[in-house]
């Protein structure tokens, strides 16, 4: 099983789903720690025009490629899909800039500036939707130049701290 966090139009979802399962069958899904039932009659691509039973209820859904939004009967809607088994993937940053990989809160920083850090190594602790995401350093180096403190709200790739 895996756990993917969905949140549409900022309302967080817990899905739990098995990803090896292929179309044409029904899919077990746990959401929010209920069972639903689910299948997917034809696989096709996303943000082509699909349609799934729900619980035996069809519904029609197009998805954005991207995942940043999906369409169905009830409108366009906001659309954040994460895999919960996985860290924070910090964007790639070849000068040793820290960014934050997504909008939230500092809840604590885990190093001290001017200390060694290893690539890798955890520097902050960054809470969104109600879950804590590390954020590790893009290199080995001097941890330093720190932007931010414990309870600062970040936007989306905005620079944490550098190492050098």
């Amino acid at each position: 099983m895996s756990k993917i966090g969905v949140v549409i139009d900022g309302r967080s979802f817990e899905v739990e789903i098995d990803l090896r399962q292929r179309a044409g069958t029904e899919w077990q899904v746990l959401v929010n720690g209920e069972q639903v039932a689910v299948s997917v009659p034809e696989a096709g691509n996303l943000g082509s025009l699909e349609w799934m039973l729900i619980d035996g209820r069809p519904h029609e859904v197009v998805v954005d490629t991207n995942l940043h939004w999906l369409r169905a009967s009830t409108g366009l809607h906001r659309l954040e899909v994460r895999d919960l088994e996985t860290g924070v993937v910090r964007p790639a940053s070849q000068d040793g800039r820290v960014r934050a990989p997504i909008p939230g809160t500092i809840t604590r920083i885990l190093a001290e500036p001017g200390t060694p850090v290893e690539t890798g190594q955890i520097l902050f602790i960054l809470e969104a939707m109600k879950m804590e995401n590390p954020i590790g350093s893009p290199k080995a180096g001097k941890f330093g130049d720190l932007k931010v403190k414990p309870g600062q709200r970040v936007m989306l790739n905005e620079v944490l701290a550098e190492i050098g």
